[in-house]
């Protein structure tokens, strides 16, 4: 284990000396006790005998300061950070929310599995990301402006309800003005590089409705933002509409091409494990650096419950229960 503060170790050794002063205490009391052969008079003049309640209440107490000296000294994990830890990262999640969504064709069906997973993903990129949310069926609607908040785009993601149509196209020109309107902002702070963004697209189906994906995708070509596309389903879904089942195959093609265009990447969910697979390919695909950060609240639990446990052997003793 490593620490960020190894000089504080060095109050090991008040552990260390408080060690050897209850052993030189404990070899005291047995040279006194030996000088008396009278066991009635012996239990009447020398101290109370230590019994083993009282060794384990000792050992729980050194082993509570040593672990508390530890935590002070701030153990280190070594985990992933942006590489460009001065920009504020703009990640654009557009969902599809079309009726083909309700397939089942991935367990328990696309729409609940892509929300699930969806949330998964987020709670797995850097914190200083900031995360928007986009639906899009017949039109195209921002949910969430970016926020570095988690909670209100989790909230926001449960929240997304089913409707007509297929605008692929405007969910991606919605999800484009936003991460626009991000930069812009971001370059008035006076920074001459765009902050970086890209798009995460979830879509099932053929493009029914809207302006062409196209010339969307060519659109963020354009601004440099490259959409990853998962195609969620199989050419076996269908669903129940106006009393019929109506087949909505998993539109692989369309969505591959939107991929190509803008400089991301195209993948296809067929199960749950290859839609967080598929996530976790998305997050690879950003540059991270290795950094050694402080990890002490990680242990803190650990602590609390060393103190319950010498807490509760010291009340054992103190009580002297047989």
């Amino acid at each position: 284990m490593n620490f960020l503060e190894p000089q504080r170790l060095w109050s090991l050794f008040i552990v260390v000396g408080l060690v050897a002063v209850y052993v030189l205490l404990q070899l005291r009391k047995s040279e006194y006790t030996v000088r008396f052969t009278n066991l009635a008079l012996l239990d009447s003049v020398a101290p109370r005998r230590v019994n083993w309640r009282q060794h384990v209440a000792v050992s729980l107490a050194l082993l509570t300061l040593a672990f508390a000296i530890a935590l002070f000294a701030q153990p280190s994990k070594v985990d992933r950070v942006p590489i460009e830890v001065t920009a504020e990262v703009t990640v654009v999640l557009t969902v599809d929310v079309s009726l083909s969504m309700q397939a089942a064709d991935v367990e328990p069906n696309r729409f609940t599995l892509a929300k699930s997973t969806a949330v998964g993903f987020l709670d797995e990129l850097p914190s200083n990301f900031k995360v928007a949310l986009v639906s899009f069926s017949g039109t195209a609607t921002l949910e969430v402006a970016p926020t570095q908040n988690r909670s209100k785009v989790d909230a926001a993601i449960g929240g997304l309800e089913l409707a007509e149509r297929t605008a692929t196209g405007e969910g991606i020109y919605s999800a484009l003005e936003v991460i626009e309107q991000e930069q812009a902002q971001f370059s008035g702070e006076g920074v001459a590089a765009k902050a970086p963004a890209f798009i995460v697209l979830i879509s099932d189906g053929h493009r029914t409705v809207g302006r062409s994906q196209v010339l969307a995708a060519e659109a963020a070509a354009a601004a440099q933002v490259p959409i990853f596309t998962v195609a969620l389903g199989t050419p076996m879904g269908v669903i129940e509409s106006q009393g019929e089942r109506v087949a909505v195959p998993v539109e692989i093609d369309e969505l591959k091409e939107i991929a190509d265009i803008s400089g991301g990447r195209a993948y296809v969910a067929s199960t749950p494990d290859d839609l967080l697979d598929a996530y976790e390919s998305v997050d690879m695909q950003l540059e991270y650096r290795e950094q050694e950060v402080d990890a002490t609240s990680d242990y803190v639990p650990y602590l609390l419950l060393l103190c319950l446990a010498s807490t509760v052997a010291g009340l054992f003793v103190a009580s002297r229960w047989p």
